[in-house]
């Protein structure tokens, strides 16, 4: 199953504010509102209309810097392909689990659908198309034995032949789960999200995509707003 987990986050909107302001020689702090919760009176934390509009004004014409100093960490599980996308997004910090050192059983992705080739791209797909699961058993693994199994069985042999598990790992297809820690800053996730949360990804990319993007519009809704394409 495909999972994104914030693992740690660091500054708030009024991070962004502050960054930018110091040039200036100027700080800013909270503003307070009225909330109500039910019968509960509460005062929350909001930025002013003078620091919102600034955060607007960063974003809009390009004044990255000060997004730099908000910062998220997520732990990220997904199969081996979508992985290969996602690594690409070179001002995020990634470190990924390695079977050069951990043998132990692997996970596969099995989607719940399949999906038809794009008939007007030379990527992407379209809609749902029936495939038969029988269609990649491997008889010689029973008639419950699928493609995965296979490369399982063979991986789980070479091991206890003695082959490293460097090497063993070759065998295991792109659908084998993997898992890694992204950080990075604020913009450089809003990077991602307005390239991965588009309808042109990949649907199993954009899931992941789309759990980042959503943990962050919480913990930075005026900077995420400011900084996503799609608003």
């Amino acid at each position: 199953m495909i999972d994104v987990t914030l693992i740690d986050h660091m500054g708030t909107d009024l991070s962004v504010v502050n960054a930018a302001r110091v040039s200036f020689g100027k700080n800013s702090d909270w503003d307070y509102t009225d909330w109500r919760d039910s019968d509960d009176y509460a005062r929350k934390k909001v930025l002013s209309k003078g620091d919102t509009k600034l955060i607007h004004y960063l974003a809009e014409h390009k004044h990255m810097s000060p997004f730099g100093h908000a910062f998220a960490s997520f732990h990220v599980k997904a199969p081996i392909f979508v992985a290969r996308q996602l690594v690409k997004h070179k001002f995020l910090r990634w470190n990924e689990i390695s079977r050069r050192y951990v043998d132990s059983e692997p996970e596969f992705y099995e989607p719940d659908v399949w999906r038809g080739r794009s008939e007007d791209k030379k990527q992407g797909s379209s809609g749902e198309i029936n495939v038969e699961h029988s269609d990649f058993y491997v008889t010689d693994l029973g008639d419950d034995g699928t493609l995965n199994d296979a490369a399982l069985f063979t991986y789980q042999s070479l091991l206890e032949k003695g082959v490293c598990p460097e090497q063993a790992r070759m065998v295991l297809p792109q659908s084998t789960m993997t898992e890694w820690y992204w950080s990075g800053s604020l913009d450089a996730f809003a990077d991602m999200c307005n390239l991965r949360c588009t309808s042109d990804t990949q649907l199993e990319t954009r899931l992941v995509a789309n759990q980042i993007c959503n943990s962050m519009k919480e913990l930075f809704p005026v900077s995420w707003l400011a900084l996503r394409l799609e608003k």
